[in-house]
């Protein structure tokens, strides 16, 4: 499991680590790792030895350690040149090193291999701010990323991709887009949440000894094929359909009857015991899965359920207020997406006994928060946690990093890491809110069920998609494989 820690956090741990340490031995550390994962960069491209690379450096510890890095790779035979974005200003020791090692420093505004448009860079490191920026670049050390950017040459950042916000994964403004990070110690929520994850590429995680220094808890985590599968279901010999869990669907529409056909199939590949289904889309259903059971409803008479999932396709008439209503009566888990978060109550969900599991994508989610989808997606971390709190469920917001969040306290917010942009197509949210809801049936906690189901759903769109365009039907159809890739 990949785990992410405040700035804070960070900085608390590495003061106690840095207490019984040498002075300067953590930096030392850090530039070891980085220096490390730089050569690993220069020698896929050819080789470390008569390699030009080029620090850009801030004046804290975050071009400490880049100064630090470079100084390494100079006595290797590279061609290091660092260029300190503000005049004069750098890490001190940092910059005695270098030189002493037959690196160069110079400043943004001096003649120099910066102004050389057209000479040939092996690869640009990123020392600028790291963790302690705030607000996004200024426009001097903008401008001089957008320089050595326009080299097309292949773009470290330390700790973090410089103007990115390190706590809440935002972009306030200018930053650097990198290929790869290399960040120390512990993972910061940045590298984990878009837009900010978006900028920092490949990463790589220097271990410097903060383990022992930081909390049980922390703020976020990403869960990978071992925790996944430690979650999912298997049945034993005695086991019937209904230990296996029934889940209800109350999905679909005269206009929208795909949206109920996609919703039960996603149920039915996640393993649930039974569906029953309920709405006018049952012919539909029947006519692909004849092993549902279909009831002309309302939801409360359809049957025996452990869990029921509403909204997708239901549309916004009577019958779909009704069905919404019915549902959220119900007490079993229920997950409600697409049009049923449209039509929910507030105060029914809050006044709950039954987890209730909401599902809304960006826009879908500023509207119940009541603001501009833009502020949702510029801030996807405190937009999952204001819904959470808001409406005292487990919310799983959907999108480029898929984040699922509860209300209860000190409970690490999840980030999927396996979505994949060929899931923005129609249905594949119908898809997912049936496979969460069987796994919901199953028996799991809502924070587990939508976790393992979101990393289900993204594994199953890189089955089906393999570089190419898929249908939602192809990502249910893929869940069966990437089942038994997490079980393998």
């Amino acid at each position: 499991m990949r785990t992410a820690y405040s700035v804070s956090t960070v900085r608390a741990a590495e003061q106690a680590l840095m207490a019984r340490l040498p002075e300067g031995a953590l930096m030392q550390r850090a530039a070891a790792g980085l220096a490390a994962a730089c050569a690993d960069l220069l020698r896929r491209g050819g080789r470390v030895y008569g390699s030009r690379v080029v620090l850009l450096v801030g004046s804290g510890d975050n071009g400490g350690d880049a100064l630090y890095a470079g100084a390494r790779l100079a006595r290797r035979g590279a061609g290091v040149v660092a260029v300190r974005v503000s005049a004069g200003r750098a890490h001190e020791g940092g910059v005695a090193a270098l030189l002493a090692a037959g690196g160069r420093v110079v400043d943004a505004g001096e003649g120099g291999p910066h102004r050389d448009r057209g000479g040939h860079i092996d690869l640009v490191v990123d020392g600028i701010t790291g963790i302690g920026g705030r607000g996004g670049l200024r426009p001097d050390a903008a401008a001089v990323v957008a320089h050595y950017a326009a080299h097309g040459a292949p773009v470290l950042a330390v700790d973090l991709p410089s103007g990115v916000e390190a706590d809440t994964g935002e972009v306030p403004g200018a930053a650097v887009r990198a290929d790869a990070t290399v960040t120390f110690g512990a993972y910061k929520p940045g590298l984990l949440v878009d837009p900010a994850a978006e900028r920092a590429g490949a990463l790589h995680l220097v271990d410097i000894g903060l383990g022992a220094e930081l909390p049980d808890v922390p703020e976020l985590e990403a869960l990978q094929y071992a925790d996944v599968a430690a979650l999912l279901p298997v049945p034993a010999a005695e086991t019937d359909k209904y230990r296996r869990g029934v889940v209800g669907i109350a999905a679909g529409s005269a206009r929208y009857p795909g949206a109920a056909v996609l919703a039960v199939s996603g149920a039915l590949r996640g393993g649930a015991g039974a569906v029953r289904y309920v709405g006018p889309g049952g012919d539909a259903v029947i006519a692909r899965h004849p092993e549902t059971l279909v009831h002309a409803g309302p939801p409360s008479k359809a049957g025996r359920v452990q869990a029921w999932v509403a909204g997708p396709g239901l549309g916004d008439g009577t019958d779909a207020v009704d069905a919404v209503a019915d549902v959220l009566a119900a007490d079993v888990p229920v997950l409600v997406d697409a049009d049923g978060l449209r039509l929910l109550d507030a105060d029914v969900v809050r006044a709950r006994t039954a987890p209730t599991v909401l599902t809304p994508h960006a826009g879908e989610a500023a509207a119940l928060l009541g603001v501009a989808r833009e502020e949702v997606e510029a801030g996807r971390l405190a937009a999952v946690r204001e819904l959470a709190s808001r409406f005292r469920a487990t919310v799983l917001l959907k999108g480029s990093t898929t984040l699922i969040a509860t209300d209860e306290p000190r409970t690490p917010v999840r980030v999927n890491p396996t979505g994949t942009s060929w899931l923005a197509t129609a249905g594949s949210g119908d898809v997912l809110s049936g496979l969460t809801g069987s796994l919901l049936a199953a028996g799991l906690v809502p924070r587990d069920a939508a976790s393992a189901g979101a990393y289900l759903h993204g594994l199953a769109a890189r089955h089906a998609s393999d570089g190419s365009p898929v249908a939602a039907q192809d990502v249910a159809e893929a869940i069966r494989a990437a089942w038994r890739d997490v079980r393998a």
